[in-house]
């Protein structure tokens, strides 16, 4: 067990890759209630909400639908990732418990010009259940209103017996997440075991983000980096013209100026594993540099891969010093497995 900010977690429950396979090739639960939980009413919910993030949930033509998105401050640096549920009064927040005072600060600060009541909502748990034999798990579940689920698309979502689930998650593959009262978090968790999920802990958990190319706060962003720096630039929607929002101007200037870095993946057939801060250099180009932001070794690739922040190049291979040796690495997109198959394309 570990102190993750403030919250007592598992490292892993015996074997950090047995974990990670399980999550892969069938099924595990992991307890994710260390998120930070706000809910939104009020009469100007939708209208604070859509000022509030890049994304736009106007999109979210369904209760209880989902989409990806930022919290941007004013230069247009990501103070949070989130996902922004539709509820049927109002929509609801799932933030990061890292970054839960600065979360709460900056939207206490806004909020206070709209007629909006936030709540956060520390009397419910979170439990996700990923992998391919999710939809089994799913179908023994007990509950009705989480079977409801098999007939829902990605994002989309149910509530019912005060459990609100959704098909939505953290690994790269098919699963939900569930959020309910703590005690029926209890009873869920110990169904889902019986049914075949395997409990999972947080190293995994690390492995298969990074493998699916999903952002760690503090890692590929932070208040100093913008959705264009950090593969995000597909949650901004700026179809909406006269919609603002928070950080729209620097966003505007710094797409025009197009002088930004970009996210990119790295595969390593060296073993040597890149941890964050390892500076990247290029041979043919000496007066470019990039910076690792994540590193791991792969367990379903078996081999070292990782995420880093790079100048915009044509560059296909890169290479970082190591104990006085020079490791290289292939430069392609910064995902590398999708549902248990292997989808990094190399950069040409």
């Amino acid at each position: 067990m570990v102190d993750f900010h403030g919250w007592s977690m598992p490292i892993n429950y015996g074997s950090q890759i047995t974990e990670h396979n399980e999550v892969r090739e069938s099924c595990g639960i992991f307890d994710v209630s260390h998120m930070t939980i706000l809910d939104f009413h009020g009469e100007d919910s939708e209208l604070f909400i859509r000022k509030l993030i890049a994304n736009d949930v106007k999109k979210l033509k369904q209760n209880f639908e989902g989409l990806y998105s930022a919290m941007l401050n004013d230069n247009g640096g990501v103070i949070d990732d989130l996902i922004a549920y539709r509820l049927e009064s109002g929509y609801r927040l799932v933030v990061n418990c890292a970054t839960r005072g600065e979360d709460l600060k900056w939207i206490s600060t806004k909020v206070k010009d709209y007629e909006v009541e936030m709540i956060e909502r520390d009397d419910l748990s979170m439990v996700a259940i990923q992998g391919p034999k999710s939809s089994e798990v799913l179908s023994k579940c007990p509950a009705p209103i989480v079977r409801a689920l098999e007939s829902k698309k990605k994002q989309q979502g149910v509530f019912g017996n005060n459990m609100f689930a959704t098909k939505t998650g953290y690994t790269g593959e098919i699963g939900f997440e569930v959020i309910l009262p703590h005690d029926q978090a209890i009873n869920l968790w110990k169904n889902a075991v019986e049914a075949g999920a395997a409990p999972i802990g947080l190293g995994a958990r690390d492995t298969l983000r990074l493998e699916a190319g999903m952002n760690l706060y503090g890692f590929e962003m932070n208040e100093s980096i913008s959705p264009y720096e950090c593969n995000m630039s597909w949650t901004v929607d700026l179809k909406d013209e006269k919609r603002s929002f928070f950080g729209k101007e620097s966003l505007l200037k710094q797409a025009s100026e197009e002088q930004h870095q970009e996210l990119v993946g790295l595969i390593l057939e060296d073993r040597t594993i890149l941890r964050q801060g390892q500076k990247l250099q290029f041979e043919s180009s000496a007066d470019l540099e990039g910076i690792v932001t994540s590193g791991t070794y792969s367990p379903t690739l078996k081999k070292p891969i990782a995420l880093a922040r790079i100048p915009k190049t044509t560059e296909q291979i890169c290479f970082a010093e190591v104990r006085g040796k020079k490791v290289f690495a292939k430069i392609g997109t910064p995902r590398f497995i999708k549902e248990g198959q292997f989808i990094f394309k190399e950069k040409t």
